[in-house]
């Protein structure tokens, strides 16, 4: 079983609609599992028409309780905890849930233990049946944390299930940025398949990203989307790439067609056979001849 991330450093890139591709031209010749691990703000199920099989709760952490017949309101609780969430008052203390971080500090400071971490829902995990294959995705709820915790546990689902069905393919749609859920997604894999746009914010992003790969040990590969709006940025990212021996596998140009398959809801290989979709078929032999 070959393991895929599709990352970008950035939003808006274009990297679930290669993923979402990727995904269409990967079920016509193989058996594949997908997971969306951009639990912040999940995307890849609008082109998969998933069809929802299972979900269970998500608890990333706990939350302070306090007794209040049991606090003396001696303020220790208060002194303690660096976030701010614990809320004094003249009879008995209370926490802000929402500012509450969870470090449990405010149990121990507690003298008369009147302080209880208590866990709480933090999100919801998926698994559907979608168009291409098993879908894994998550809702990580407003203001809670522990989004690389969430996405550890979807991606490990999801693998899970594809050695069961010894699938080809394991392939996860990766959340943007640098941070905890993208360390998560690309932690374990095989090949981190990296989406950049000839931009100066595309550029740069770029950078970031092959180093949280390098550091994982996970082996890059690149694409330029939406080239030919700027080729001459596009020609300095693949001499980057090139210094730093990742191969630029993906020259996509830009297309309306990319939107109006979205609309449709299909992947844009799906939904046409123009130079968007060719230039994607053949990214795709690429990626599957390399090691």
């Amino acid at each position: 079983m070959r393991q895929i991330v599709i990352l970008s450093g950035k939003g808006g890139t274009g990297k679930t609609t290669v993923a979402a591709a990727l995904a269409h031209l990967a079920s016509q010749e193989a058996s594949i599992v997908l997971a969306d691990a951009d639990v912040d703000a999940a995307n890849l199920e609008l082109v998969l028409s998933p069809r929802l099989h299972e979900e269970g709760d998500f608890t990333g952490g706990g939350v302070a309780v306090i007794d209040q017949e049991l606090c003396l309101a001696c303020g220790r609780c208060h002194e303690v905890c660096r976030f701010g969430a614990i809320l004094p008052d003249s009879e008995a203390y209370a926490v802000d849930e929402i500012g509450c971080e969870g470090c449990a500090a405010c149990t121990y400071a507690c003298p008369v233990q009147a302080i209880q971490m208590h866990e709480r829902p933090d999100g919801r995990w998926f698994r559907s049946e979608a168009r291409y294959g098993p879908l894994f995705h998550a809702h990580l709820f407003a203001a809670r944390e522990n989004s690389g915790k969430l996405v550890t546990l979807i991606k490990s689902k999801a693998r899970l299930l594809a050695l069961e069905r010894e699938a080809d393919y394991l392939l996860v749609d990766g959340p943007p940025g640098i941070g905890c859920p993208v360390i998560a997604a690309v932690s374990g894999m095989d090949l981190a398949l990296l989406v950049t746009e000839p931009t100066v914010s595309g550029a740069h992003d770029l950078h970031r990203i092959v180093g949280v790969a390098q550091h994982f040990g996970v082996p890059s590969l690149a694409c330029i989307n939406k080239w030919d709006l700027n080729p001459a940025k596009a020609e300095q990212i693949a001499a980057w790439c090139a210094q730093q021996g990742i191969p630029v596998l993906g020259w996509i140009p830009f297309d309306q067609v990319v939107t109006r398959a979205m609309v449709q809801g299909q992947a844009v290989t799906a939904y046409s056979n123009g130079t968007v979709s060719q230039a994607i078929r053949d990214l795709w032999i690429k990626v599957k001849e390399q090691k």
